[in-house]
């Protein structure tokens, strides 16, 4: 017990670790709070014209498309199209019709637009008697929040991996491993004296994370707490072996990096290439593959898919425990 203290402790006074476990909680607030924004209006057209050089139906007919903002001078509206910041496309007389212009810069969404738009003009009456259908617009992050939502929260469990890890190579470069080695501790009092900080962290910034972009079921929110727990405890035992083979702190830090790359990189892939068959069974070594499908799966309703992801982790963590037992056997010193 007065290890565990002694590691809640470390855990107080070491900013990496403090970072790590805030930092998916601050993500995931503003994840929630950029999803009940209404960003369309980044999509809207803008159109600049000098006062009183376009008649007052052409100025109408413009406003359908977006707001219109009159210039006093030929410089102002010049100056607002060149703004870098703006995507204003500038819109003059042109002997009946109408000629714009742009900087360059622009989206080519807005480029596109600024070359069809006298076309479009010069058609309007034919376009008056076409019926329009509007469509309903899908919220532009809610196809990203699918995969940024599980992203964050393998961040968050990676938390215990960061800190054993960081915690193993601080008492490296401190000669506490030297002492640890001689200290009358079984194996299992050692592995729960190490896993358990970084697990407990891990699992409470995951579930914060969780509670923020969730709102499941009672029945959907064991499979996530599985899930979490789970995954949490393979991150801290990830930790341990970093921990163990790092001789120093910066190659600990390149580890933990190219670790959490990887932790990272294989889901994010697997979703968006849509890999399956045998590859997808091969992607299941890394375990943020299984959290990261059973995350998405439980956001999709698919039991099924969420509750398979369970028992892969359940796997790994006794594939992981027992590698780390064999390669790392502790000995026993009497007191």
């Amino acid at each position: 017990m007065k290890g565990l203290k002694y590691q809640m402790k470390s855990v107080l006074q070491d900013k990496f670790c403090l970072m790590t476990f805030l930092l998916p909680i601050l993500v995931a607030l503003g994840l929630n709070f950029m999803g009940s924004v209404d960003m369309s209006s980044l999509g809207e057209l803008h159109f600049g014209v000098l006062e009183h050089e376009l008649s007052p139906e052409t100025i109408t007919w413009l406003e359908r498309y977006g707001p219109v903002t009159a210039y006093g001078t030929q410089e102002e509206l010049t100056a607002a199209i060149q703004e870098p910041s703006t995507n204003v496309i500038g819109v003059q007389a042109d002997e009946g019709s109408i000629k714009t212009a742009i900087s360059g810069d622009e989206l080519d969404i807005f480029q596109q637009a600024a070359a069809t738009l006298p076309v479009l003009y010069e058609q309007r009456a034919e376009a008056a008697q076409v019926k329009v259908q509007i469509w309903e617009r899908r919220d532009i992050l809610e196809s990203l929040q699918d995969m940024f939502i599980p992203a964050v929260l393998i961040v968050a469990m990676f938390m215990g991996c960061t800190f054993n890890a960081m915690n193993i190579i601080s008492e490296k470069e401190d000669g506490v491993a030297f002492v640890n080695e001689i200290l009358p501790m079984a194996p299992g009092q050692y592995m729960l004296q190490k896993v358990a900080v970084g697990f407990l962290f891990g699992s409470l910034s995951s579930v914060a994370t969780a509670w923020i972009c969730f709102r499941f079921s009672w029945h959907n929110l064991g499979i996530l707490l599985a899930l979490i727990l789970l995954s949490s405890f393979v991150a801290a035992l990830m930790g341990l072996f970093i921990g163990k083979f790092s001789q120093g702190l910066m190659v600990g830090v390149v580890y933990i990096k190219i670790l959490m790359l990887v932790f990272m990189a294989v889901p994010i892939v697997c979703v968006l290439l849509g890999i399956s068959g045998p590859l997808a069974v091969i992607c299941n070594i890394v375990p943020s593959k299984s959290a990261f499908e059973g995350i998405m799966a439980l956001s999709a309703g698919d039991m099924r898919t969420a509750v398979k992801d369970v028992g892969i982790l359940v796997f790994h963590c006794i594939g992981w425990f027992a590698l780390y037992i064999l390669i790392f056997p502790r000995r026993i010193h009497p007191q």
